[in-house]
């Protein structure tokens, strides 16, 4: 191959006019005994080169099917589909999103994907042979890695700076398909290895997100793990916060970032649940409640009850004995 043809590149048959592709029918069949398998949704022309890049707007191809683009698969391809207007129900294997733009959504090689567009959606469909991540050298083989094998969804409305760099990009490398220029082959080469690396970006982003989000949670989870065995206890916040290894306000932002409220709210949010399960299921008098409780004082008790309650802990049981509720919450 020579350095002209680097990559190779297909023109949009839709757009261009041409009429030597071999189209599928786009009308669903009541059975399948297999899955179509496309080079692009509807040409069966096959696309063997280890080069090979192609890009066309969402609206070309969806238009001529209704918006719909029926289930399908693309062997030895890697799909990248940014929708910037508009929205789309996409299920890529066993993923399925209802996803408004901006967003990009991945489709990894030989996966089993439709599309439903809204009519008018407005992006972009870069595809290109599997090898071509690899071969780009970027130096984020374990990133292309994790993209190449499952599908990914990535909502790009709270990053404005990375959806306006990635549109011009996908704008760029369209401009060269409909009018390719000297050394058209590396513009394309090298913009293509810029979309690749924004995507890469993207995901080493989600995976830190995620990480992040899972320690978060699994710092809450002990927290509140905490709470249920202590709550009795009269613990402070500074004490549950020394057993977790955090700082008081750590705990505090992680609680109100999850909960939307206090660690100490939280922890007498379980001790008035357990008030209030005492005072309806077992005939004691509310000092022995207290008590029980960790309440040295009853009176105290009542005051903590009644402001967090909003009756007092005797008008609470009598309400709940004569209306016969059960607030185990």
């Amino acid at each position: 191959m020579d350095e002209s043809t680097t990559f190779l590149y297909f023109f949009d048959n839709l757009t261009q006019g041409k009429t030597s592709m071999s189209v599928a029918s786009s009308r669903p069949r009541a059975a399948r005994e297999t899955i179509p398998e496309f080079s692009l949704y509807g040409e069966l022309t096959g696309t063997d080169s280890a080069d090979f890049v192609h890009i066309e707007w969402i609206e070309t191809r969806s238009r001529l099917y209704d918006w719909h683009i029926d289930t399908h698969r693309h062997l030895g391809l890697f799909q990248v589909l940014a929708i910037f207007e508009g929205t789309v129900e996409a299920n890529v294997d066993d993923a399925t999103w209802e996803v408004e733009g901006p967003a990009v959504i991945t489709v990894h090689p030989s996966a089993v994907h439709n599309f439903r567009f809204s009519r008018g959606a407005h992006g972009f469909v870069l595809t290109m042979a599997q090898s071509v991540p690899f071969d780009a050298a970027l130096g984020v083989d374990a990133d292309m890695e994790s993209l190449l094998s499952k599908p990914w969804l990535f909502a790009l409305g709270d990053a404005p700076q990375t959806r306006d760099r990635l549109y011009t990009l996908l704008g760029l490398i369209m401009d060269e398909f409909s009018r390719p220029q000297l050394g058209h082959a590396e513009m394309v080469g090298w913009l293509t290895r810029s979309v690749l690396l924004l995507l890469a970006r993207l995901h080493a982003h989600h995976d830190s997100a995620s990480r992040a989000g899972r320690t978060e949670l699994d710092l809450f989870a002990r927290f509140r793990a905490l709470v249920e065995t202590h709550y009795t206890e009269a613990w402070s916040i500074p004490a549950y916060a020394e057993r977790l290894h955090v700082t008081e306000s750590k705990l505090n932002r992680l609680c109100r970032r999850i909960a939307g409220k206090s660690a100490f709210d939280l922890v007498q949010d379980r001790l008035m649940l357990e008030a209030r399960r005492k005072l309806i299921y077992i005939p004691a008098p509310v000092s022995h409640v207290a008590y029980e409780l960790g309440f040295q004082d009853p009176a105290y008790f009542c005051r903590v009850f009644k402001r967090h309650v909003g009756v007092t802990p005797s008008a609470f049981r009598r309400t709940a004995q004569h209306t016969h509720l059960g607030d185990d919450a």
